[in-house]
């Protein structure tokens, strides 16, 4: 009886191993049978079974990706100058100056002297001032706030020289101005025809002392 027992046991036993490896090997197959199954949405599996739109380095945020802000300006007396560093702060957009070559002085920018440098100039369409200082690449920038005082009712002759220089193909250029009293005018389109490429938007005359409320509300009329 005692043998039969011990032969019943070690039946039993080898019955349940066999049961059991038999679950784990069932337990195997599920999982690889779920990991084989095609990742949706058009991502590609990387060697390391990751989707490569959720590996890491891989992922693209549109807030990265998007273009970013670029402030230019031309500034003789430091007017126009605040009103771009105020536009840069709201917009958090970078910021180049256009510096001339040849500074312009007090004399040079005295409106009641016909033969002053700066009278000699705008009563010269084709007058194409040299700038100095820096190039600058528009690569990764959209939207280009573009701004300058106003001459005898016009931008100043370096403006033409900068639009002439650059591609702006594919960018929005928004034009704005300083003035005592004048406004805008034609200066902007003549500005985007110096250019010839471009999104040029109708430009906004501000005063020298403009807010950054009043700057942050035309930007968010846009």
């Amino acid at each position: 009886m005692k043998k039969k027992n011990k032969f019943l046991s070690i039946v039993t036993a080898l019955s349940a191993a066999f049961i059991l490896s038999a679950c784990a090997e069932n337990k195997t197959v599920s999982s690889g049978s779920e990991t084989a199954q095609p990742i949706q949405n058009g991502t590609k599996e990387t060697a390391e079974g990751m989707p490569e739109s959720e590996s890491p380095g891989n992922t693209l945020h549109a807030e990265e990706t998007a273009g970013g802000t670029l402030v230019v300006y031309f500034s003789a007396t430091g007017t126009t100058k605040g009103a771009a560093e105020k536009i840069a702060a709201i917009t958090a957009a970078d910021i180049y100056e256009i510096i001339p070559a040849e500074p312009y002085s007090g004399e040079d920018l005295n409106y009641n002297d016909e033969k002053s440098r700066a009278s000699n100039e705008m009563k010269d369409p084709d007058a194409r001032p040299e700038i100095g200082g820096k190039t600058i690449s528009f690569e990764g920038y959209s939207t280009i706030y573009l701004g300058y005082p106003i001459w005898w009712g016009d931008a100043p002759r370096i403006m033409s020289t900068f639009a002439e220089s650059y591609d702006f193909e594919g960018i929005t250029v928004i034009p704005f101005c300083t003035s005592g009293g004048s406004g805008i005018g034609e200066s902007g389109r003549h500005l985007a025809e110096q250019a010839g490429s471009g999104n040029w938007l109708t430009g906004q005359r501000f005063s020298g002392n403009v807010s950054e409320e009043e700057l942050r509300s035309w930007i968010d009329g846009l």
